[in-house]
């Protein structure tokens, strides 16, 4: 009988060696503060960001994530982290619906590291959120000008867009917005204060039109819409794109129009689901590393044909 692997999280495909990547990337100079969670780069994460899973957690220091951690796994960690690898002078990234800048602290973390300027661009919805994304990248030492926590919503066009108020945001990850609010629904938003009302951002505006290292799209099942409305800036300007997926639909349709597009992937695995009266019910994203050969073939001198 052959032996598999007891975690579906060494299920994935890769184009390199992804346990590699994360591994070379691991400090072995680390200290424990108190106050805080420390990763395996070295990234501080307060423990009241997330209640229930990191109580009891402040003073430690995280082993390698693999084959995961309790926020992410192999395929997430190694495509970002190669990213990092890939970069040169400068890392930038965007990272749609950043939270409490998780792969802004991270990648940023590993680049200054190898020795990069890093420019750190976030987007978030939720305001308590934004919060924790300026304190953390303070607190893990990035300077003013070496990041920009935008408070809004990614989405397809510049528009307004409506934006759930929760009660406790460490408890509450990844609401979904209500694009193109109507001035009805704006109305009634205001009304009775269950929403925000935020501007909404396509690619260009974040970026500014400079060329991105990463570009992390994690937006709760928005990113199929995203990645195709926005695909004229994501082709011109961004070298590596990751991708948390939210269903087989939402893959697939990726997949295809991506390497329509004359895209790479690099990592790939699936979302995982379990069958609950024959349906799927989603209990962990799916992870997609995709590569943009025009830019790397431009970055590097090379002449593509």
């Amino acid at each position: 009988m052959i032996s598999m692997p007891d975690s579906p999280f060494y299920h994935f495909n890769a184009s390199f060696d992804a346990i590699d990547t994360i591994q070379r990337h691991a400090r072995a100079d680390l200290k424990s503060d108190a106050a805080f969670l420390t990763n395996f780069l070295g990234v501080k994460i307060a423990i009241r960001y997330f209640p229930g899973i990191l109580d009891g957690k402040g003073g430690e220091v995280e082993p390698i994530p693999i084959p995961a951690n309790w926020h992410a796994d192999i395929a997430e960690w190694a495509f970002a982290l190669r990213s990092v690898d890939m970069a040169e002078k400068t890392f930038r990234a965007v990272e749609l619906g950043c939270g409490w800048g998780c792969w802004l602290n991270n990648t940023g973390a590993a680049a200054r590291r190898r020795g990069l300027a890093v420019d750190l661009i976030g987007i978030e919805g939720d305001e308590e959120h934004v919060g924790f994304a300026l304190e953390s990248l303070v607190a893990n030492g990035f300077l003013r000008d070496e990041f920009r926590i935008v408070h809004g919503v990614a989405a397809p066009r510049r528009s307004k867009a409506l934006f759930p108020v929760v009660a406790n945001s460490g408890a509450v990850w990844g609401s979904t917005p209500v694009f193109d609010a109507t001035a009805t629904q704006i109305s009634e938003a205001l009304r009775n204060g269950s929403y925000q009302v935020l501007d909404a951002f396509p690619l260009a505006d974040l970026s500014g039109g400079k060329p991105i290292d990463l570009l992390h799209v994690d937006i709760q099942g928005g990113e199929t819409d995203f990645v195709k409305a926005n695909f004229i800036d994501i082709d011109r300007h961004v070298r590596r794109m990751l991708v948390g997926t939210h269903s087989r639909i939402i893959e697939g349709d990726l997949m295809r129009f991506l390497l329509e597009s004359g895209w790479t992937i690099e990592m790939d695995r699936p979302c995982i689901f379990g069958l609950v009266d024959g349906q799927p019910q989603i209990q962990v994203d799916g992870v997609q590393g995709w590569v943009n050969p025009k830019l790397e073939g431009v970055r590097r001198g090379k002449r593509l044909v």
